[in-house]
């Protein structure tokens, strides 16, 4: 079960009218889960918590968080997949967004920068530049899309991954085929020394028998 945890001092307990923003951690790193509301400001925020991104769609759903927090590799459901979840639908699109990694090469081998409307945030970060990050996040959200019809930066960077991958598993198609077509040239093309081989064995054998 995802736990549910309150921004705010251990000595004193904050009033529940106090967490009146919701943040989403998903990570599968359960210390970067219980270290993130220690470096928030204490009893603003309430904070929600998933393991891998499955649950963190789940939770999304549910609980309209205000900011979310996405590792990018997990079990399961990766940082990509929510981002691509994310990006489809347009009353998500707007909740500010703070992708977090140690491996910034492996995020920009799928979206290249300067990444338009959500944060980048590396692995291991500190107080500041987590806040940093989160308002960073919260102002990139606010930016105006492209309206339908015209393909804004980031959802063109994943319809080009997409068709990327097609492209590479028809090339690769394409290959299989042209060497099962090479093998059947090859084939053809001995074909006349077989029948010529095929007569002289006939000729040898009526020869023996005679």
């Amino acid at each position: 079960m995802p736990r549910r945890q309150t921004a705010s001092p251990p000595a004193q307990k904050a009033p529940a009218s106090a967490a009146t923003q919701k943040i989403l951690i998903i990570d599968d790193a359960k210390v970067i889960r219980s270290q993130i509301p220690e470096m928030l400001p204490q009893g603003k925020f309430e904070v929600l918590e998933a393991k891998d991104g499955e649950e963190g769609l789940n939770l999304i759903r549910q609980e309209s968080p205000n900011l979310i927090l996405l590792d990018w590799i997990m079990p399961r459901l990766g940082g990509w997949e929510v981002f691509q979840q994310l990006q489809s639908q347009p009353e998500l699109q707007t909740i500010p967004l703070v992708v977090m990694s140690g491996r910034k090469e492996e995020v920009k081998e799928k979206l290249s920068e300067p990444f338009e409307y959500f944060e980048f945030l590396e692995k291991p970060f500190n107080n500041k530049q987590l806040t940093d990050a989160i308002k960073s996040a919260m102002a990139k959200a606010r930016r105006v899309r492209p309206s339908v019809g015209t393909a804004s930066s980031q959802t063109a960077v994943v319809a080009d991954s997409s068709a990327g991958v097609q492209l590479h598993v028809l090339n690769e198609k394409i290959a299989t085929m042209q060497a099962e077509i090479n093998g059947l040239k090859q084939q053809v093309a001995e074909i006349p020394g077989l029948k010529k081989q095929l007569a002289q064995l006939m000729a040898f054998v009526k020869q023996k028998l005679h």
